[in-house]
């Protein structure tokens, strides 16, 4: 038979014979890696900080001079107010670091507390931005971290959101101690004007009662510039932790209750509401939530893993964070009381 009556099909494009040199096609297309996580403009950080380091220690240097016209001491302010600064701007605001450094320890622990729990589940996120405020009761509106992408998961969400909390809390429980230790009693002055009260949380009460015991009638605690501090940090501390949308306490809820947790944000939102009622301190905050549940909602974001449950432990720091806003809540926490009226 003649392979002419048969002839081979022609071979396909791009064939060679072998041993001879294969070309091979390359597209003109790049693949570029994935962008970089926690880049970080350290410059605004830090101008940000050394702000609100001078706002804080100058309304340290108010609370100071306030505190020494209340009880007439010096008390432990001489140990800032050097001879050759004395009685100058200078002198003032050292004495302002009583208040300014403990305040900033307790609102960079509460932030870098949900920095680490980012990283440890590469969740990007920015360092700490402290929001300076020339408020001679504060000198600050608190620090805020921004995160970048989505939570990968329930576990991670809890991770985050209880790390800041809880970090907080264990740096303002010393300064708690201390100021409370510098603090002193002062009958309550006779004077027809009116005076700023503070509420204290339950813990505040507890440790005030475990070192001055029951108060006279007529006497009160005038707080040292460090026991402001500590009260600053646990209102922040239970403001937070608030079980309501994006708030710290709304990603616990949201990872222990999972889509049941919208009624808890209702429910939180609806006695923030009635607290104005009750004390006009709550205001703001009330403000704050109804604008964040017209921008974001009541319900809070999915997330990538929906389903798998918090695991036991989990479960109990959960509750400790429970105990702790109920050990740093306080439902007046300012008041403007006649003064002589307790």
């Amino acid at each position: 038979m003649s392979t002419d009556q048969f002839p081979l099909p022609p071979p396909p494009a791009g064939y060679t014979p072998s041993g001879a040199p294969v070309t091979i096609e390359t597209f003109p297309w790049t693949f570029e890696p994935p962008p970089r996580k926690f880049k970080h403009r350290y410059r605004t950080h830090i101008i940000l900080f050394l702000l609100t380091f001078g706002t804080t220690a100058w309304a340290g240097s108010c609370q100071s001079a306030w505190f020494r016209a209340s009880t007439g001491e010096a008390g432990p302010f001489a140990v800032f107010a050097l001879p050759a600064l004395a009685p100058g701007l200078l002198a003032e605001l050292a004495n302002g670091l009583w208040y300014a450094v403990p305040v900033l320890l307790i609102l960079g622990a509460h932030e870098f507390g949900h920095y680490f729990a980012c990283r440890y589940h590469d969740v990007d996120a920015s360092l700490p931005y402290f929001i300076p405020a020339p408020l001679p009761l504060t000198g600050t509106l608190g620090a805020v971290i921004r995160i970048k992408e989505m939570f990968p998961s329930k576990k991670a969400l809890f991770d985050i959101g209880v790390a800041g909390p809880l970090a907080g809390f264990v740096m303002l429980l010393p300064f708690l101690i201390w100021g409370l230790l510098l603090s002193r009693v002062v009958a309550f002055p006779q004077t027809d004007g009116e005076l700023i009260y503070f509420g204290e949380p339950l813990l505040m009460k507890a440790v005030a009662r475990w070192h001055f015991g029951v108060l006279p009638p007529g006497f009160d605690i005038t707080p040292h510039p460090m026991w402001f501090a500590a009260w600053w940090g646990m209102l922040a501390t239970a403001l937070n932790l608030l079980p309501f949308g994006q708030l710290d306490g709304g990603h616990i809820s949201y990872a222990v209750l999972g889509r049941r947790s919208m009624w808890v944000s209702v429910a939180t939102l609806v006695a923030v509401v009635v607290l104005t009622i009750l004390s006009r301190s709550w205001m703001t905050t009330a403000i704050l939530m109804l604008v964040m549940a017209y921008m974001f909602g009541i319900r809070h974001p999915r997330m990538l893993d929906e389903h798998t449950p918090l695991d036991g432990r989990r479960r109990l720091v959960a509750a400790i964070a429970l105990v702790i806003f109920l050990l740093c809540f306080v439902p007046v926490p300012i008041e403007m009381l006649s003064a002589g009226v307790r």
